[in-house]
């Protein structure tokens, strides 16, 4: 069975509107997303001690995500704050991850040959991972990377691309030509396939032999949080069954992956699809605890 790891950031994702807090972050959506693919899945990251924290956890339990090596110091749990426009989440301010501040992630050996044990690491942007990759990409498992809307950060590219095989891209505002440049740019700097998601434009692929794309599946949403995520999880879970069933070590195989990636880009499309018909990026919505709300909706 394929198994995959999210390393990185947990939060809850707090709907000012409805007063409901529902689980996220990059990695943790990446894990539970996996886990209903159907692949066996942990997460690895901080957590604080308090409410948020608890319905994290208690989600991951719920969905069969493992999370044992995660580390648990006293403080915030880190949280977001949202609103939807027309379906579309908002972001209102966050605590920037809350105890993972203080307390970024580190590994020390018996969390290496953990993770060795993968087939793929998933990590993002929101993680505090970067000074991680080196020590990641010395391991057996292919690693994957979230810019988010980050990629124009020079400095990021250049430390992250080096040491990963995937990397994620959203870059709605760019227009067709801009999207491959940036693609092939990234690339360039070292990473194996590139993939660019651009809302209702769609995904555009590039692996360093040629470019895909893939439109989305139209849906009218309900709630778009998690929609990249799911997409690049889909993707990347499809794309570990279907090797599964290759000889090891096809992926540098350009024709291997031009058989591959198509239907890997049309699995994410239906799957993301899916993901924005529903509130929050998987459910599992709660309402914000009492003894919450202070630190909740202060100013940020």
């Amino acid at each position: 069975m394929v198994k995959v790891l999210g390393l990185g950031d947990n939060v809850c994702d707090v709907y000012l509107h409805t007063r409901t807090m529902y689980p996220g972050g990059q990695a943790v959506n990446f894990a539970v997303y996996a886990r209903m693919l159907g692949a066996e899945s942990d997460f690895m990251g901080v957590f604080g001690k308090d409410a948020v924290a608890d319905h994290v956890q208690a989600s991951l339990d719920s969905h069969g995500v493992g999370h044992s090596h995660c580390r648990i110091y006293e403080g915030e749990n880190g949280f977001a704050r949202v609103t939807l426009v027309d379906g579309d989440r908002v972001f209102k301010g966050s605590n920037k991850g809350g105890v993972l501040q203080q307390h970024p992630i580190y590994l020390e050996k018996e969390d290496l040959e953990y993770a060795d044990g993968f087939n793929l690491i998933h990590t993002t942007n929101n993680g505090f991972t970067d000074g991680l990759l080196p020590a990641l990409h010395g391991l057996s498992p292919l690693v994957s990377y979230d810019f988010s809307y980050r990629w124009n950060e020079e400095d990021r590219v250049e430390r992250v691309c080096p040491y990963i095989d995937f990397a994620f891209l959203s870059c709605s505002d760019l227009n067709d030509e801009e999207t491959e440049k940036l693609c092939r740019k990234l690339h360039e700097k070292g990473c194996g396939v590139v993939t660019a998601t651009r809302g209702s434009k769609g995904a555009t692929v590039f692996d360093g032999d040629r470019f895909y794309r893939q439109l989305p599946d139209y849906v009218t949403p309900v709630d778009t949080m998690g929609a990249g995520d799911s997409f690049a999880t889909a993707m990347l879970i499809t794309i570990l069954k279907k090797l599964e069933t290759q000889p090891e070590g096809n992926w540098k195989n350009s024709e291997i992956r031009a058989e591959i990636l198509p239907e890997a880009l049309k699995a994410a499309a239906v799957f993301s699809a899916g993901t924005c018909l529903k509130n929050g990026a998987f459910g599992d919505g709660v309402p914000v605890p009492k003894t919450e709300h202070d630190r909740i909706y202060r100013e940020l």
